[in-house]
């Protein structure tokens, strides 16, 4: 039976989407970076179960604090790029994401040493506002995509993707979205995030074991370096 997939987007607490009104990317360097020790602990928490993942990682991480992605590297985890600055991929002509894509992708594989083939747009902004996106990742050397997140939500969505990993028309690039769960006629969110910070654990275990069963896929799970740190 396949594994389902833990996939961890590395960013720090301050480069979240929902705060680039407050926090602006010209500061980021001069605050306090958590992501290496928060990246440690989520390494710690792997080794502990056994098991490995993907990271999509920032290449502002990659190009300010190399360490973290040669560890990731090191302990044996697929380094996948989440863009250069987690600026949304709607957000971008297409030559600023072409551009976004292949620098994230070259600057990760000179730090790890190993061939980036995943991408992981930032905050799921892969959508009808992007149909350029996927033919520039296979472009790119990209392979697959986990960028699409199948519900309704106020800041990103496609409810009316696949529930299931799916090639795009037109391009050699697998999409693979993150995981939701038919309930009562609608996709309910089963892949991490405020459901999973907020909502008790066997909330989402439920959901989980209810993709598998409905869906007939493992499922594809997320979280951030920054959930695992209570002292931020």
């Amino acid at each position: 039976e396949l594994p389902n997939a833990l996939t961890c987007d590395v960013e720090d607490y301050f480069q979240v989407s929902a705060f680039e009104h407050l926090v602006h990317r010209s500061t980021w360097g001069d605050r306090e970076c958590r992501v290496l020790r928060n990246v440690e602990r989520a390494l710690d928490l792997y080794a502990e179960a056994g098991v490995h993942g993907t990271f999509f990682t920032l290449g502002w991480v990659a190009e300010n604090h190399p360490d973290v992605v040669r560890r990731i590297a090191a302990t044996g985890h697929e380094v996948a790029s989440h863009g250069m600055q987690h600026v949304r991929a709607w957000s971008q002509t297409p030559e600023q994401f072409r551009a976004d894509i292949d620098r994230s992708r070259k600057l990760l594989e000179d730090v790890s040493g190993c061939r980036v083939r995943g991408y992981r747009a930032a905050s799921w902004s892969l959508d009808e506002r992007t149909s350029w996106a996927h033919q520039m990742l296979a472009e790119a050397g990209y392979q697959y995509s986990s960028s699409i997140y199948p519900i309704s939500h106020d800041h990103y969505g496609t409810p009316d993707a696949p529930l299931t990993p799916f090639y795009i028309a037109d391009s050699d690039i697998l999409e693979i979205p993150a995981s939701a769960a038919r309930i009562a006629g609608r996709n309910v969110p089963a892949a991490g995030g405020g459901y999973f910070r907020l909502m008790p654990y066997a909330f989402s275990r439920s959901l989980v074991d209810r993709v598998r069963q409905h869906n007939g896929v493992p499922a594809v799970f997320y979280f951030h370096p920054w959930e695992l740190d209570p002292e931020q």
